[in-house]
C-alpha cells in the first residue's frame, strides 16, 4: 500500500526543473527496461549495496519507480520522492505488489518538503547525474538528515582513465539534451564540502561507478 498527495508544481520551479519533470514523464513506460540493461552491465550490485545499509526512517530522493524497493529492509519507514507524477504511478504499483508499506511524494529534490532533522536514513541513486543542482540537492539531504543520520550514494561519474573520460565529455553533450543526462560530474567532493564525514566509497568499471557511505556529524 502507499499514500500519494496531489501533485503540486513546486513553488518557484525553476524552468530546469520543469524540463526534467516534463522529459521524465514521458521516459516513465519505458524507464524500467532501459535502465535493466545499465544494471546488467555497468552497475552491478550497486542497488543491494546502497539499500542494505538503510535503517529507520529512509527518504529517497528521486525514487523514480521504486526499482530500489526490493532491496531494503522490511522494516525500514520508506519515504519516495520524485519530479514525476508518472515515475511515482509505476513506483506505486511496484510497492503495492511488493506488499510494502510507503509514502510516495511529488517534489523537487532542491527543496526537499520535509522539515530539518526528519530522516535517519537519505539515499539516490543513479539520479544526481540528473537533478540540475545537484549541489543544493546535496545540501537539502544534509538538512532533512537527524544528526548521525547516513547518506547513500550511488552514481556514475567521469571515469577514473583519461580516453574513458574524454569520451564521456563527447557523449554527454548527446545525453543532456535527450534527458538532461551528466557523464562527468562526481558528487564526492560537494558531499565533502556539504559537512558529511565519508565512511565508505568504492570505485569500480573503470571508475564509472561511484558507491558512497557518508554520515551527518551527530
Amino acid at each position: 500500500m502507499s499514500t500519494r498527495p496531489d501533485h503540486h508544481e513546486p513553488e518557484g520551479a525553476t524552468h530546469a526543473v520543469a524540463r526534467q519533470r516534463k522529459l521524465w514523464n514521458r521516459q516513465a513506460p519505458r524507464y524500467d527496461r532501459q535502465i535493466a540493461f545499465w544494471e546488467r552491465h555497468l552497475f552491478d550490485d550497486a542497488r543491494a549495496w546502497t539499500c542494505a545499509r538503510a535503517s529507520g526512517s529512509v527518504l529517497e530522493v528521486a525514487a523514480g519507480t521504486a526499482r530500489n524497493l526490493p532491496y531494503y529492509s522490511a522494516d525500514i519507514q520508506f519515504t519516495g520522492l520524485d519530479v514525476s507524477p508518472a515515475m511515482l504511478d509505476i513506483a506505486a504499483d511496484r510497492a503495492r505488489d511488493l506488499g510494502r508499506t510507503v509514502q510516495l511524494d511529488d517534489g523537487d529534490a532542491h527543496a526537499l518538503p520535509y522539515d530539518d532533522a526528519t530522516f535517519d536514513t537519505v539515499v539516490c541513486t543513479f539520479s544526481l547525474c540528473n537533478i540540475p543542482d545537484h549541489r543544493r540537492a546535496i545540501t537539502e539531504m544534509y538538512r532533512v538528515l537527524r544528526p548521525g543520520g547516513t547518506l547513500l550514494l550511488a552514481d556514475h561519474v567521469v571515469s577514473t582513465s583519461r580516453p574513458i573520460a574524454v569520451l564521456q565529455k563527447v557523449i554527454e553533450k548527446a545525453t543532456f539534451w535527450l534527458v538532461a543526462d551528466s557523464q562527468t560530474r562526481r558528487p564526492m567532493p560537494l558531499v565533502v564540502d556539504t559537512g558529511f564525514v565519508i565512511d565508505e566509497q568504492r570505485r569500480y568499471k573503470k571508475g564509472i561507478v561511484e558507491l558512497i557511505q557518508a554520515h551527518k556529524p551527530s
